[in-house]
């Protein structure tokens, strides 16, 4: 698929060079079809790396989408340039009276603070109802899964005696098109603190666990209509992701086993092994199609 993003965004020559098809905003306008509009609420704090993980997995569609990128506006990153937010990034309050076919919220690594301690709490809850009448399908990922599961459903996260750190295999719990096409187990990377719990969600009776991991746990969650869709773990991490997580929190003294199943041997002196990257191109690309592009309104206005 085709990915509209604005003109000289950092993460173009890296996408280009892999042969991700990129259009940029000039072509875009000459063609007369409509794209999806697909929002990206982007709370990590490098966000130019995860504007790149996740614009690579939305590449791999024959649809024409349209990416707009918001941050939170009551709180200021400290590790992404401020010009590169003036240049590419909206707020909130920019996009509230637009409507969109779809929304990814990202994950954060403030796991460990309680929800309502989080400095843009009150700001994200506003986006999170706001994106049931402005938005067809959201997919919430890691932290942002916990977030919304809370704010949704009221599920709790519980701390976890150590980190979940590595990649994890996982099964389908059920049938589901998100999944369509998976193998019986795949892969996926994991790097938190929190986990939320098989029963709190099964209490809900409007929510589906759809996918899990025999040792990491819940993997994907949905709404009955797969209108929000809650992924713990990180489909989008680069093969290098989890070794610069590593590698930093041993440089800092911070207590970190190696991630399971990363490392061949498990000797951190050798190349990680990507196990999960097939199964994010299609975990994206099922959503994209089957309930984004297919269940979606042509005539956004008419979204409730």
């Amino acid at each position: 698929m085709p990915i509209k993003i604005p003109n000289n965004l950092p993460a173009t020559g890296i996408l280009e060079s892999e042969n991700v098809f990129v259009m940029h905003e000039n072509r875009a306008y000459q063609q007369d079809i409509r794209p999806l509009k697909i929002l990206l609420l982007n709370l990590m704090p490098t966000k130019i790396v995860t504007e790149t993980q996740l614009l690579r997995l939305l590449g791999n569609s024959p649809l024409q989408v349209d990416i707009d990128f918001i941050y939170t506006a009551t709180y200021e990153p400290k590790n992404t340039p401020q010009e590169h937010l003036i240049k590419f990034y909206e707020t909130f309050e920019d996009v509230k009276t637009r409507k969109y076919d779809g929304m990814i919220i990202t994950g954060a690594p403030i796991e460990q603070l309680p929800f309502e301690e989080v400095a843009y709490w009150d700001e994200l809850c506003k986006i999170m109802e706001w994106s049931k009448t402005h938005v067809y399908s959201t997919l919430h990922i890691c932290w942002g899964a916990q977030a919304g599961l809370y704010y949704h459903y009221g599920i709790p996260k519980y701390p976890l005696a150590e980190k979940m750190f590595g990649v994890f295999p996982h099964k389908k719990v059920i049938s589901d098109k998100l999944f369509r096409g998976f193998d019986d187990i795949f892969y996926v990377p994991h790097s938190r603190h929190t986990e939320s719990r098989r029963e709190d969600i099964e209490k809900v009776a409007g929510l589906r666990i759809l996918s899990e991991s025999d040792i990491s746990g819940i993997y994907a969650v949905s709404d009955q209509k797969g209108r929000q869709f809650f992924i713990t773990g990180h489909s989008e991490y680069d093969p290098l992701t989890l070794k610069g997580e590593y590698d930093r929190d041993i440089s800092q003294g911070l207590p970190i086993k190696i991630p399971l199943n990363y490392y061949p041997n498990n000797d951190p002196a050798q190349v990680p092994i990507v196990l999960w990257r097939s199964a994010a191109h299609l975990l994206f690309s099922n959503w994209l199609n089957y309930y984004v592009y297919q269940e979606t309104p042509f005539d956004l206005s008419a979204l409730e």
